[in-house]
């Protein structure tokens, strides 16, 4: 077989696979009743009055020196936040004092996700060394007043780009991984307990980016990948429950709804979208083409998601400097804490997160420091 015969085959093949896509889609629509918005508008509901000068930026926290990619807050502490920045270090801060209770030197600097376990007495990160690395915040500094290395987690074959601890099991933590596959593993004994995706049909074709576990169902968990979909995880069987189509680019960011039963994506294609797990049905997307405030530079992407306490906010951080706040029932901005603004970022917004209580969002970003909105 010649090489025109097998494009001519790839080409066909491909063009089948947008028709099957675009006939689901349709079906998918018609099952469809209704969308949020438009139920949203039959209750006479309107936009969220938001008052722009009640929720402001109230404190900086300075003192990374490189760019900052990730950020968590404690579980059950709602003052504790911690960092993760390409200065190889990851920081834990008081969020009410701006002070630093501690400042961890990485065996990588090239450090992307970070995350504070249930009881807050440890944090764990990974990055371009392929390793989530856990540390004890109880445990003694050396002399330079460097924490041990509690222990390592190894198993990924590419970078790791997000770890999640379960809630309510202290030993055990999700990762996600340039490796196209998630792993849980048992911090305790430092095993894999599963693999999700690796060899599996039903796996992503490419690198995952981010997850989330349901507040609701522990056992279950969302993942969103650079191949255009988000999957839905049962942690039980190690399976994908369901695929979430719709993004036209890498879906960079998930974040599941306070009620656990719907779930939040952010893209590259500047959009970002509601899907409920139980149908599987997209129910609003939130896309703006609009940028009056926006950075000169990079594009309109999404970068990170968070859900108000309520879920009716949706905080949405942008490779442009942007940080919208929007109406997740009307799909309407309602306001812009960043994007030129004075109190705003000066560079890529990479994170952001709400405080366990829904009283304080902090984002991070390029520009080395991180701010607490209240």
């Amino acid at each position: 077989m010649s090489v025109v015969d097998l494009r001519e085959r790839h080409a066909t093949a491909k063009a089948q696979v947008h028709n099957l896509r675009d006939q689901l889609r349709i079906k998918r629509a018609s099952l469809l009743d209704t969308d949020v918005a438009t139920y949203a508008e039959t209750l006479g509901r309107t936009a969220v009055k938001f008052n722009v000068n009640a929720f402001r930026c109230c404190r900086t926290l300075q003192g990374h020196t490189g760019k900052i990619y990730s950020l968590d807050w404690s579980y059950r502490e709602r003052t504790r936040i911690v960092s993760a920045s390409q200065d190889g270090r990851l920081i834990v801060w008081n969020a009410i004092s701006s002070q630093k209770t501690h400042a961890i030197k990485l065996p990588c600097a090239w450090v992307m996700a970070c995350a504070f376990s249930p009881s807050g007495h440890a944090v764990a990160c990974g990055g371009l060394d392929n390793v989530c690395s856990i540390f004890n915040l109880n445990s003694t500094a050396d002399r330079d007043g460097n924490l041990p290395l509690s222990c390592a987690l190894v198993g990924h074959k590419g970078y790791l780009s997000c770890c999640r601890y379960v809630p309510d099991e202290e030993a055990h933590i999700i990762t996600s991984s340039g490796d196209h596959t998630c792993i849980m593993w048992d911090a305790e004994t430092n095993q894999r307990i599963a693999l999700f995706g690796g060899d599996s049909p039903a796996g992503h074709t490419s690198d995952v980016m981010s997850v989330s576990i349901s507040a609701s169902n522990s056992k279950m968990f969302v993942s969103g990948s650079c191949d255009m979909t988000a999957k839905l995880w049962d942690t039980r069987t190690s399976s994908c429950v369901r695929t979430f189509h719709g993004h036209d680019g890498d879906v960079n960011t998930v974040q599941f709804l306070p009620d656990g039963l719907h779930f939040g994506t952010g893209s590259d294609d500047g959009s970002c979208r509601l899907f409920d797990t139980r149908t599987g049905h997209e129910l609003q997307q939130y896309r703006n083409s609009s940028n009056t405030h926006a950075i000169p530079g990079p594009a309109n992407n999404v970068t990170s998601i968070a859900f108000s306490y309520s879920g009716r906010l949706l905080f949405a951080g942008y490779s442009n400097g942007n940080c919208y706040a929007w109406d997740t029932l009307l799909a309407e901005v309602v306001t812009d804490l960043g994007g030129g603004l004075p109190s705003g970022h000066s560079n890529r917004v990479s994170c952001l997160g709400v405080s366990s209580d829904g009283s304080a969002l902090c984002t991070g970003s390029w520009d080395s420091t991180l701010k607490v909105c209240q």
